[in-house]
């Protein structure tokens, strides 16, 4: 790969999903010599940015107010000096800044990319995330949005490349360690037995918390000796939909056996003490990385067929994909996984280093290098 400068353009650097892969693609960069630069607002991810090796440029890309528009021309004259090679936008109003900015440069200007990594509503205001001279679609479902709700899109410039997990840090066959057990069981009691019902996400009414309640209930009633973690759901300013998740527990005689708890960075350890893992998200994934992280250490899943999560079920783990909404048959399905549940396959091919040598690939392609 010839020395390219690429400009990454996200809202903000806190926590999530985008954040994640815009530190993945920027240590990539660093790895493969050229530099590598982000803007964004700033946030709690720069520090490990910088520490790694990237530049960062503060910049308020991400409030949706009419003079947030200013930052076009801030924008064009950070692009004036810094001379990039790719511009690749990664939230629908960084990238409409940066294409406004773009159209004032001085030909050849910079080449365009951006990453669809949600399911975005469809709107003209979404619309831009499909006007990159490439588009990179973080599933096959993220693709087949964008070409029926824009279908003026060249399905040529949209090209599928998934997110990845390092296989190092989800080891097939790891067993949680004896220590770690102890000290959960001390801290959440009632994690320290039954069959162990693992649910990682944060505590949105659409992750579908409920559901794994009800289902909960469901498998105790049928004599299963279960329990739930809903890993990440207990987070600040939540507090109202969480005592909501609790009376719905006591009214169904399970409250005792859920436990709701703040993300923790050791999720390997979670998984591999978890005996059935959900997903089970109302409103469909664009990916689900939850599903390959929990099926490369060897534990089964059990998730709603649909959008990312169906995707990946149907290709990896077909036994737990249960139609959306189906109550009685994701009780069935749990209860069966429970009793004898298929492996998973014995290697997952969603890798981290597959993203970033791809992603890098396309970056070279765009640039004719």
């Amino acid at each position: 790969m010839r020395r390219l400068t690429v400009l990454q353009l996200l809202p903000a650097l806190e926590s999530g999903g985008v954040e994640r892969s815009t530190l993945e693609i920027a240590r990539a960069l660093v790895a493969a010599g050229p530099p590598s630069r982000v803007a964004s607002a700033g946030g709690r991810l720069v520090a490990q940015l910088e520490v790694e090796g990237s530049e960062h440029v503060a910049l308020d890309l991400g409030r949706k107010r009419p003079w947030v528009l200013r930052h076009v021309w801030t924008l064009r004259r950070l692009l004036s000096a810094l001379r990039p090679d790719i511009v690749h936008a990664r939230s629908r109003l960084p990238a409409w800044i940066a294409q406004l900015a773009l159209r004032g440069l001085p030909q050849p200007s910079p080449h365009f990319l951006t990453t669809a990594h949600g399911l975005n509503s469809p709107s003209p205001y979404s619309a831009i995330m499909a006007r990159g001279e490439r588009v990179i679609c973080v599933s096959g479902c993220v693709r087949q949005h964008l070409l029926r709700h824009y279908p003026d899109t060249d399905p040529a410039r949209l090209r599928v490349i998934p997110r990845g997990i390092e296989p190092g840090d989800f080891p097939r066959g790891l067993r949680a360690d004896p220590a770690w057990r102890a000290a959960l069981a001390q801290d959440w009691p009632a994690l320290d037995r039954g069959r162990l019902l693992l649910m990682p996400g944060r505590g949105t009414r659409l992750k579908g918390h409920a559901a794994a309640i009800t289902l909960l209930a469901g498998l105790v009633g049928r004599g299963v000796d279960a329990r739930l973690w809903l890993l990440g759901a207990a987070e600040a300013g939540r507090e109202r939909y969480l005592d909501e998740l609790r009376a719905q527990a006591e009214a169904l005689g399970v409250a005792q056996r859920l436990t709701i708890t703040p993300a923790r960075s050791d999720v390997a350890q979670a998984y591999a003490c978890s005996d059935l893992v959900l997903q089970l998200s109302e409103k469909p994934e664009a990916f689900g990385r939850t599903v390959i992280e929990a099926l490369a250490i060897g534990r089964p899943v059990l998730g709603w067929a649909h959008g990312g999560v169906g995707e990946l079920l149907d290709e990896l783990y077909p036994a737990g994909a249960v139609p959306l909404g189906e109550a009685e048959g994701l009780l069935a399905r749990a209860a069966s996984l429970l009793e004898a549940a298929p492996p998973p396959p014995p290697a997952i091919p969603y890798t981290l280093s597959a993203m970033q040598q791809s992603t890098l690939a396309l970056y070279a392609e765009v640039a004719g290098g």
